[in-house]
């Protein structure tokens, strides 16, 4: 198995590339410090549509069409599409998916859509599978609000710990060429369960997991902390974010510093979210905005993106379960 490292690390030496990209946001995304990092900003958080839901699909049918127009490639060369998002049978997903001739993965990883997503697109190319793998996520502040916690229409008070789902959706098209960053490595994590349940801070639940992954892909691959210009985490939060700097910190890690965590930064300190943004599109659109353009720009070389979720379920809350988690990462080389 000359592709893979260690116990949970994957080597891509055909270099597949990420070719094109398209990021939306919402409103009140698009008035966070990294709006111009994204392709578009909506004017509204509704679209004409009738229901938020139908609302997240439209953004990713968009996200998808303009990926495809970026590198003038039309859908009939698309061999597989991987798509996910956090609604019950990944509806916004799989309902996109009907509107299209590609063959489609569905998957569900939660907040971690992203990450996996480009995995096994990478894994696909690297195996001669296929040539063109287009992968996508969308989240809606709206949809997720009715889903795991309250409707909006409630006005129930949130606590600091809370996350905002970003509204948004986030679609690559993975291929090979000459040009894009390339998917040098991909780090699939184990589900880990600290025992924690409350579901009001999802940041402290998925930490140990980002520590986990990301510690394994640096054992796996002989790198330190250091070797990359950014490790870039999904969505823990303000809260999650200080845990994971604490337990690298307790193990004598160096190289804090290059942690930086897309929840934490997509949205400025004078807007309302509590702990800062979560959802499947947060890494989508941070990734595919604030990373690609650190390295398109040439302020990063290597960055690494670790993509976390909470595998819970409104009903496994009720039930009074804990919370376990993931963490994929994949990292990206200029």
């Amino acid at each position: 198995m000359s592709n893979r490292l260690g116990s949970q690390t994957l080597s891509f030496s055909q270099g597949p590339r990420l070719l094109s990209s398209y990021t939306i946001v919402g409103p009140m995304e698009g008035k966070g410090p990294h709006a111009l990092d994204f392709d578009e900003i909506l004017p509204d958080d509704v679209l004409h549509q009738k229901t938020p839901e139908k609302t997240e699909r439209v953004m990713l049918e968009m996200a998808i069409e303009k990926t495809l127009q970026r590198n003038d490639t039309k859908i009939e060369d698309i061999h597989f599409l991987i798509a996910g998002d956090l609604l019950n049978q990944i509806t916004s997903s799989a309902f996109a998916a009907s509107t299209y001739t590609a063959p489609f993965l569905g998957i569900y990883g939660a907040c971690s859509t992203f990450a996996q997503a480009i995995g096994l697109a990478a894994i696909l190319l690297q195996g001669d599978f296929a040539g063109n793998v287009l992968i996508g996520t969308a989240s809606h502040y709206q949809t997720a609000e009715r889903q795991f916690r309250y409707p909006i229409e409630l006005n129930v008070q949130h606590i600091g710990t809370n996350h905002h789902t970003v509204t948004g959706a986030g679609v690559a098209l993975l291929g090979f060429a000459d040009q894009g960053p390339k998917v040098t490595y991909a780090t699939f994590g184990k589900v880990v369960d600290m025992g924690l349940k409350d579901a009001q801070d999802m940041g402290s639940a998925m930490a140990p997991a980002a520590f986990s992954t990301i510690k394994q892909h640096l054992k796996d691959t002989g790198r330190g902390l250091e070797d990359y210009d950014m490790v870039l985490t999904g969505d823990l939060g303000k809260q999650g974010r200080k845990m994971l700097r604490l337990l690298f910190s307790k193990e004598g890690f160096s190289g804090l510093e290059r942690l930086q965590d897309g929840g934490s930064q997509i949205y400025g300190d004078g807007q309302k979210t509590g702990a800062g943004g979560s959802g499947a599109a947060c890494i989508a659109v941070m990734g595919l905005g604030y990373g690609l353009n650190m390295l398109k720009s040439g302020k990063a070389q290597r960055i690494l993106i670790v993509a976390t979720g909470a595998l819970l379920s409104a009903l496994t809350v009720l039930q009074g379960e804990s919370i376990p988690c993931v963490a994929h990462a994949v990292a990206l080389e200029a």
